[in-house]
């Protein structure tokens, strides 16, 4: 699902800025060469939220149980944590292929060699969580998203804005017109021949057009976590314009949403009872086909139409260059949220740690009270504390050591 490298490690150093105790070089879902330093620990702050916001999903009460002011947490939880750690999982694939300038020659090579090694252990950690946990898992996705960026990153921040932008556009009803012929006989026969969906029920199609976390929908944000890194996060005008950019999407997408599909268009399908993580597919099980085409109008969490797309970017947006402004600008702040930007700098132990935990711990399923917070307040402390004691002593956490072995054998390409 490490700093600011998916569901992965952060960061080159901020120019003119003094390196930062405790932050690792590598988070969780995809990892950095080195530790994070300057502006960039407002990346690691932004996985950590990412990483709370799937506890929230995953743990949490659900949205039907919730009213107020945790009800809005809640949905703003459902969809948008997600989506967020999808978009610093692009953030994150450009610290390893070069931030602000792609590396050539050998050293792109072997950066292009990381990423795809990177892709292959998420695909099959993945796998098999999903064989354990269901296709709620992320990991798998990550893996098919790392593969097909990976030709796309020495383009230019407008070439990848443009491509993101694109996708937003059409994707979402490309994915309509290939669900609605995907029927039940035709997913049969492919997933019939496809060694994934025999292991997990997580296959090909999943991963691609069906799945909770769909790449035909999902690859945007990717594409556009890439672009975002290409850019000076240093500069107080870059941060002001995306802060304005993020602004207006988020208003368009939503605002347009609600004039065209009426109240209803933001609404989540977790409001319906306990969400196991979204889906990112388009609802095209049931009804006619003209209330499917009128679905792509709507905006709500894992809609997966182009409202939600664009919208969402504009949230995590602003998530980012918010984060991004308070490690910088509050430097109280900061200290106090060392702790927490620990976990962003090893949410991939974090994240796979969350369903580990529930698994093991025998009481779980028969004392967790579905709509009490208390559960989720634990899981969270209990992710600080032991990021912040981890972090003390090493510079990446344990699944992240074991993602960064993984890529040593990229140093022997010529």
């Amino acid at each position: 699902m490490t700093h600011s490298q998916p569901l992965q490690g952060t960061s080159a150093p901020r120019e003119n800025s003094p390196p930062q105790p405790r932050t690792s070089p590598e988070s969780a879902v995809p990892a950095s060469p080195g530790p994070s330093t300057g502006r960039l620990v407002g990346v690691d702050l932004a996985r950590a939220l990412a990483v709370f916001g799937m506890y929230v999903v995953h743990i949490g009460p659900p949205l039907s149980a919730t009213d107020g002011v945790a009800s809005r947490l809640r949905y703003m939880a459902d969809g948008h944590s997600s989506v967020l750690f999808a978009t610093l999982a692009g953030f994150s694939l450009m610290l390893i292929a070069g931030r602000r300038e792609p590396k050539t020659g050998l050293a792109g090579r072997q950066a292009r060699a990381r990423i795809a090694i990177r892709a292959v252990v998420l695909l099959a950690l993945g796998t098999v969580m999903a064989m354990e946990y269901g296709e709620v898992v992320i990991l798998a996705f990550y893996g098919v998203y790392f593969l097909l960026a990976l030709p796309l990153v020495r383009l230019r921040a407008r070439t990848l804005a443009i491509i993101a932008a694109a996708l937003a556009l059409v994707t979402p009803q490309l994915s309509f017109a290939l669900n609605s012929l995907l029927t039940e006989p035709v997913r049969q026969s492919v997933d019939a021949y496809d060694p994934l969906h025999r292991l997990s029920d997580v296959g090909v199609l999943d991963l691609l057009f069906t799945g909770f976390y769909p790449t035909i929908t999902w690859i945007p944000f990717v594409i556009a976590g890439m672009a975002l890194a290409r850019l000076d996060l240093s500069a107080t005008a870059v941060l002001w314009r995306l802060a304005a950019l993020g602004a207006a999407l988020t208003v368009a997408a939503y605002g347009m949403s609600l004039l065209l599909a009426g109240k209803d268009a933001l609404r989540s399908t977790a409001e319906d009872g306990p969400s196991s993580g979204g889906s990112g597919s388009m609802p095209l099980d049931s009804g006619s086909l003209q209330s499917h085409a009128s679905s792509l109008l709507t905006a709500g969490p894992h809609s997966g139409t182009t409202f939600d797309i664009v919208g969402s970017v504009g949230v995590a947006i602003l998530m980012i260059v918010g984060a991004t402004v308070a490690m910088d600008r509050l430097p109280r702040l900061r200290r106090l949220a060392d702790p927490v930007v620990a976990v962003g700098t090893m949410s991939l132990t974090a994240y796979v740690g969350h369903f580990v935990i529930q698994g093991w711990l025998p009481w779980f399923g028969a004392t967790h009270d579905e709509e009490s917070w208390v559960t989720l307040i634990m899981f969270v402390l209990g992710a600080i504390v032991f990021a912040a004691i981890w972090s003390h002593f090493f510079r990446r956490g344990p699944l992240e050591y074991l993602l960064n072995a993984a890529t040593k054998p990229a140093k022997h390409i010529r």
